[in-house]
């Protein structure tokens, strides 16, 4: 995608895509990484793209000042673990992260403490969505062959046809409701690889109504990607 600055204060960054299905000029901030996005009709040319852009220049200026700031999870941040918040503080004793009441206790040299919370909170997370994987398959009668966790931005999940399960490490900070939701829908696929009535049937047998861990998701979960685990 091309790159153009759109001049003020604050200079903003626009990504130029094209699209033959776009039916007309779109602008787009995203709420995972701030990236402002210009997508064009065929025929449209870049000059009447960068006019619409700087007609929204405000708007796009607003959406950019109202997105959360980045945390770094390091000593005396506050990390979210199945949807409460823990404050980071240094350990004193023990050779991994704790969480001792609403604290994550990180030993270790606070240069450190990012990645080795990071580390614990994948581990957490495969604890608790193998557990929902498992609790959730089992009522469905199948068996998944894998289960494997990535960063992934544009998806929480994904379900293979050879039934291997993929979810976001970063669904172990939300609600537990939330986290479980994501599991059923996934296991669902084991029995129905579409997103068909019947599977909607599925996932509420399993798991019940959706419409609540859907809603945060929509809403809230793109909040997840502000924390990061890397110096």
């Amino acid at each position: 995608m091309a790159q153009h600055i759109l001049e003020g204060n604050p200079r903003v960054e626009i990504s130029l895509r094209r699209s033959a299905r776009a039916r007309r000029i779109s602008l787009r901030v995203s709420r995972l990484d701030g990236r402002v996005t210009l997508t064009l009709p065929k025929g449209v040319r870049d000059r009447e793209g960068l006019d619409f852009a700087r007609e929204k220049a405000d708007w796009l200026r607003a959406q950019l000042a109202d997105r959360k700031a980045e945390v770094l999870a390091t000593h005396g941040a506050d990390i979210p673990l199945l949807g409460r918040l823990h404050r980071v503080a240094p350990a004193a004793t023990g050779r991994s992260p704790r969480v001792e009441g609403q604290q994550l206790l990180v030993p270790g040299a606070p240069d450190r403490v990012p990645a080795r919370l990071g580390g614990y909170i994948k581990e957490r997370a495969r604890a608790e969505l193998a557990a929902a994987s498992d609790r959730y398959a089992a009522a469905l009668g199948r068996s998944y062959s894998s289960l494997t966790l990535r960063d992934t931005r544009s998806r929480w999940g994904s379900c293979s046809s050879a039934g291997g399960l993929m979810y976001s490490w970063r669904l172990v900070m939300a609600p537990r409701a939330v986290m479980d939701y994501v599991a059923a829908h996934e296991v669902a696929h084991l029995a129905e690889m579409n997103h068909s009535q019947a599977f909607w049937e599925t996932v509420e047998q399993l798991y019940g109504d959706t419409r609540a861990p859907r809603r945060w998701l929509r809403e809230e979960g793109g909040d997840l990607h502000r924390y990061r685990f890397k110096a």
